[in-house]
């Protein structure tokens, strides 16, 4: 049994370390509200923009305005980008962002490139042995689409080059405080969206569907790129002020629970110190 003084080492130092994790609690409380904002403001023009390629891919065209990041191809190099925070303390996030790429990669029968941007995603791939075409870490916890457009520029250029026969994003989708899902979708060549016969009347380009499509598709890419960061930091922030509450009020019971138990011991010793001293005096009266 430890004694009394033990004890109250012990609690001082679950005491340190619920006042640390109130405080990280706190602080990623406090980025959540602005990552969720940035994440649920940007998501509808992610979805529309999506949208409107996912129709524009499903309409006829001709093989001369067919843009390179539309080109539907034998599938041998797949690209995947993973999308997951540089430090940890976010409970089963990471585990679970990591547990669906790697389902992804196992159902792949074509080789796997990938691109880590997070050091925890960057030390996933490495471990698992696969081949990392570029890390990108350190990324600020309010990016701009300048932070992200580097990544998308590799992925533009190995598809473009044939490097990668399609390209996809794993990351985790806020849902809600308590809730974040691992995702994986694709993104390019973007997946047309399923249209009846009357539907697919096609476009007019102005001045040309080259022109157009050059400037639109890259966007495409870069948008859905930085909206998918913005979702991983309002879920990183989420689960990480979750985490550190439920750390919080685990750190709270314990210390009840060693009260309990230096109160008991110090109750034990009172005891044995009062039998020692009524025995004593029965030695002296006998």
């Amino acid at each position: 049994m430890p004694s009394v003084r033990q004890i109250k080492r012990r609690i001082r130092s679950v005491e340190n370390t619920a006042k640390i994790t109130k405080a990280m609690s706190m602080i990623a409380a406090s980025k959540m509200r602005r990552a969720q904002e940035a994440a649920l403001q940007g998501r509808p023009y992610s979805e529309h923009m999506q949208n409107l390629l996912a129709n524009l891919a499903a309409q006829p065209m001709d093989e001369d305005e067919i843009h390179p990041l539309l080109q539907r191809r034998p599938v041998t190099n797949v690209g995947l980008i993973v999308i997951s925070p540089d430090r940890g303390l976010t409970g089963g996030l990471i585990s679970n962002i990591n547990r669906a790429a790697s389902a992804f990669i196992e159902e792949q029968e074509a080789n796997v490139k990938t691109v880590a941007v997070g050091r925890k995603s960057r030390d996933f791939l490495v471990r698992a042995g696969l081949d990392v075409r570029a890390v990108f870490s350190d990324l600020p916890d309010r990016p701009l689409l300048t932070d992200i457009t580097p990544a998308a520029h590799i992925l533009i250029e190995d598809f473009t080059n044939g490097e990668m026969d399609a390209v996809y994003v794993a990351y985790a989708e806020f849902v809600n405080t308590t809730v974040q899902r691992p995702k994986v979708e694709q993104l390019l060549p973007v997946v047309p969206a399923d249209l009846e016969a009357t539907q697919a009347v096609g476009y007019i380009f102005e001045p040309d569907a080259q022109t157009v499509l050059s400037e639109l598709l890259p966007r495409y890419v870069e948008m859905q790129l930085y909206h998918a960061l913005l979702e991983g930091i309002a879920s990183e922030q989420s689960s990480r002020m979750v985490a550190m509450q439920n750390a919080t009020d685990s750190a709270d019971e314990m210390v009840d629970d060693l009260t309990l138990v230096m109160n008991k011991v110090r109750q034990e010793t009172i005891t044995r110190d009062l039998l020692d001293i009524v025995s004593g005096v029965a030695a002296v009266e006998g």
